[in-house]
């Protein structure tokens, strides 16, 4: 089943893409008169892409949420009108898309294409403005920072489980999988943050961007965080993927975190999580790809909160499938479900207790050619489209056999943390 499309019919896009120099803050950009769910953002070390406004959108759900997606984006961008001084991937016109983790979500799946867009790489800076033929842009867009919001006092509650009816679903996953029913699954909550005045997205990107600089800080249609892990890239019929599975939480103290990276390094109960999680992306895209290299051994990835064990997969592209659709083919991954998948999205959709929406679904851009960049929507929360002070946030952590409920539920906390902090104005 589909929900009724919203705006799904097929505009002809009118797109021009104009070099500028720019080489402020991307998320600083955004004007203060713009609806949440009307920013989009991906940027990674000051490069990406930032936009506002809407131009034309659609609205999917249910087993072919991906599908009916890349048609539509495909039937757009096959009739857009483009003009660009520059030809690089993020140029003319691109969709900006947030996914649901399951085909049953009661909440919708969506492709975004701004207004306007700005984007910046490897020091070259535009802007692309896009409208329907029958409503073209009148003035220019000015490119200026602008001066964001502070959040009011934050009061943080429980999600769907209490932090002890989340320990014992865990322990419940970890007897599953002791039994042989599954060998990994995935188990996320949620808490609710509340603002005592609006929340400000743009702030949030803004120090989401600031403080973990080498994650892809993104927003789309409500939908924010700064995840990690990056589903795949396909440029120019290369396609990569950053597979993370296996954390461990930082102290704070340098040489005592390169102690447990080490340790992380070794942990077999860490190598087991990884490589199912490497293990799925691989079988996802053998299809098509003519090439693939897979490293030995992962690599541990350092962040300000967390440790990951991650692995930088490599492939040539040997079909035309778009972002979108390589997106669709590796969802859901071992690393956000569990292994077998089928199973373990039953043992989620039970032991949960909750609606995931579009955390740990595919988040990220595409554009005319195909190229693009997807992520999964990891340390982030969905802004309530009906309270503007009210975000809700989510963790996961992956559960095998080995798994500790105690130490599963501190991981959830550091993985909470950079939403956490990144609300707040200390």
């Amino acid at each position: 089943m589909t929900f009724p499309l919203a705006d799904a019919s097929v505009p002809t896009l009118v797109a021009r893409t104009t070099q500028i120099s720019y080489d402020g803050e991307l998320t600083a950009l955004v004007p203060d008169d713009i609806a949440p769910a009307d920013i989009v953002c991906w940027v990674r070390g000051g490069d990406g892409l930032v936009g506002w406004g809407r131009a034309a959108s659609i609205t999917t759900s249910g087993e072919d949420r991906f599908s009916a997606a890349t048609q539509w984006w495909d039937d757009v961008a096959a009739s857009a009108v483009v003009r660009t001084d520059l030809e690089l991937p993020g140029t003319g016109p691109v969709a900006f898309g947030t996914f649901t983790f399951s085909r049953r979500s009661e909440q919708s799946s969506t492709l975004v294409v701004p207004e306007v867009i700005v984007g910046r790489r490897d020091g070259r800076s535009w802007v692309t403005v896009i409208s329907t033929a029958d409503r073209l842009p009148g003035t220019e867009p000015q490119i200026r920072a602008h001066a964001t919001r502070a959040n009011g006092e934050l009061t943080v509650t429980t999600g769907a489980l209490s932090r002890a009816q989340w320990a014992e679903a865990v322990a419940e996953s970890v007897r599953r999988i002791q039994h042989g029913d599954l060998d990994k699954v995935v188990m996320a909550r949620d808490v609710v943050v509340r603002s005592a005045t609006a929340i400000d997205p743009r702030r949030l990107l803004g120090r989401l961007a600031e403080s973990y600089s080498n994650t892809w800080t993104f927003a789309v249609d409500g939908m924010v965080g700064a995840t990690p892990e990056m589903l795949l890239r396909r440029e120019k019929g290369l396609v990569t993927s950053r597979v993370l599975a296996g954390t461990i939480r930082r102290t704070g103290d340098d040489d005592h975190d390169l102690g447990l990276a080490a340790g992380l390094a070794r942990s077999s109960k860490d190598l087991e999580e990884h490589e199912y999680a490497v293990r799925s992306v691989a079988e996802a895209l053998r299809p098509h790809c003519s090439s693939m290299n897979l490293p030995e051994s992962p690599f541990v990835l350092h962040l300000p909160n967390v440790m990951h064990l991650a692995t930088d997969v490599t492939a040539v592209l040997r079909d035309g499938v778009s972002s979108l659709g390589l997106a669709a083919a590796l969802h859901p991954s071992a690393a956000v479900c569990g292994t077998p998948t089928d199973m373990a999205a039953e043992v989620i959709h039970e032991l949960e207790q909750m609606d995931r929406g579009r955390y740990a679904g595919p988040v990220g851009w595409l554009d005319a050619e195909g190229d693009g960049e997807w992520g999964i929507a990891l340390r982030s929360g969905m802004l309530d489209d009906e309270d503007p002070c009210a975000i809700r946030v989510f963790a996961g952590c992956g559960i095998v056999a080995g798994s500790v409920p105690e130490a599963e539920l501190t991981e959830s906390d550091a993985k909470l943390l950079p939403m956490r902090q990144a609300l707040g104005n200390d």
